[in-house]
């Protein structure tokens, strides 16, 4: 089977735009999670995790055309998916995997009020309608690269991203297409606050990975992209990494929970772990899910005790730098996995006061250097849908 090579990424989220500016928050432990300034909302009390830039600060940073209607999610993702096929060197792609889970939402909470106000507007109706399904900003991605087969949209909550990462992966593996863009976006929206608010999961100081006091996820907004190549088309490019394993399970345990104990997210880890032909011992870092949330790290650090034992390595969570962006989180934080293993740094838990009792690890608290040649991204989902990446370096 043919190895799957990342030979381009692309990412914005709320601590920067690109690898160099998200590379220099990293460093300094800067995290984007702060007051609400680019949404009306009743629940400004809740933090979240901006990108500081307006639609049209995003629309200039694509060279868009002024005067067309963009969803904020697409904007942030064409950005992401621009500087990936950029460093690739590519044009186009043999095909296009993109998770999102609230899609161009925005355009409909912007004009909802004009739609009550002006009833029966087939003008207003033509303008906002197309772009309210998920897939129409895949679909424009597609487009601006001239990408005409495997045009796929996923929509899986949290697990999203991960699993377009997977399949991505899957096909290059079995020689399906030589290259994939592969990635999720997803923008702050009324949709999602106010949804996470009625599960009463909205941190009110800021999400804090695996502190014993932590209250809940803080929201984020972002997306990241990466271009898979095959063997045969990354030979003389550079190669900053290869999705070596990868699985996902469905534990079904809630709709919106994980199982307390770990198990669906450990088989997942162990079922990847096989895919990739390694051992726990062979992980160098965990870039875990830790959302901040009670039941999730109990259920991620439960899983992680479950498959290291006592030889855990280094584990730490970034959403206390970029929130909770959640389609896009996967591929996020597989491009932050692709950062570490390329400057062989680990990256600290921020907003840690008080480790929880239950954890069998003690995050990673500083960032440090270190030998990584292979680091797992965990995501977990609604209903139990968790999916696990194994990323390694390329000697």
């Amino acid at each position: 089977m043919n190895k799957v090579y990342i030979t381009g990424f692309g990412i914005i989220s709320g601590i920067g735009c690109g690898e160099e500016e998200t590379f220099t928050s990293l460093q300094q432990k800067r995290t984007a999670i702060g007051n609400i300034s680019l949404l009306e909302t009743a629940l400004k009390h809740y933090p979240v995790a901006e990108v500081k830039k307006t639609n049209e600060d995003l629309i200039l940073l694509a060279s868009l055309q002024d005067g067309k209607i963009y969803s904020r999610t697409f904007l942030l993702g064409i950005i992401a998916a621009q500087q990936a096929m950029q460093m690739a060197g590519l044009k186009t792609a043999q095909g296009i995997l993109c998770a999102t889970t609230v899609g161009g939402v925005d355009l409909q909470e912007r004009y909802y009020k004009q739609l009550v106000e002006n009833g029966d507007n087939a003008q207003l109706k033509k303008e906002v309608f197309p772009c309210l399904e998920l897939a129409y900003g895949t679909e424009q991605i597609a487009s601006y690269f001239d990408i005409c087969s495997n045009v796929t949209t996923m929509s899986t909550a949290c697990t999203s991203s991960a699993n377009a990462i997977m399949l991505g992966a899957r096909m290059i593996r079995n020689g399906m297409a030589d290259s994939i863009l592969v990635g999720g976006m997803d923008a702050i929206s009324l949709f999602s606050l106010n949804g996470f608010n009625s599960l009463e999961i909205l941190s009110p100081t800021g999400c804090r990975p695996f502190d014993r006091h932590r209250n809940g996820l803080t929201i984020g907004e972002g997306a990241a992209f990466l271009v898979l190549e095959t063997e045969k088309t990354a030979i003389n490019k550079r190669i900053y990494g290869e999705i070596a394993g990868y699985a996902n399970r469905n534990e079904a345990f809630h709709q919106t929970a994980s199982s307390p104990d770990g198990a669906g997210m450990a088989m997942t880890i162990r079922h990847a772990l096989n895919i990739a032909c390694l051992q726990p011992e062979d992980i160098d870092y965990i870039n875990a899910h830790g959302t901040g949330t009670q039941i999730n790290d109990l259920s991620e650090g439960n899983a992680i005790g479950m498959v290291f034992g006592e030889n855990i390595p280094p584990v730490s969570s970034t959403k206390a730098y970029t929130g909770h962006t959640l389609a896009a989180a996967g591929a996020i934080e597989a491009v932050l996995s692709v950062l570490s293993i390329k400057n062989q740094l680990l990256l600290p838990n921020l907003g840690l006061e008080n480790v929880m009792e239950e954890l069998p690890f003690m995050p990673q608290m500083e960032m440090k250097k270190s030998d990584i040649k292979y680091v797992l991204s965990n995501s977990l989902g609604f209903g139990g849908a968790n999916t696990a990446l194994v990323i390694g370096e390329v000697g």
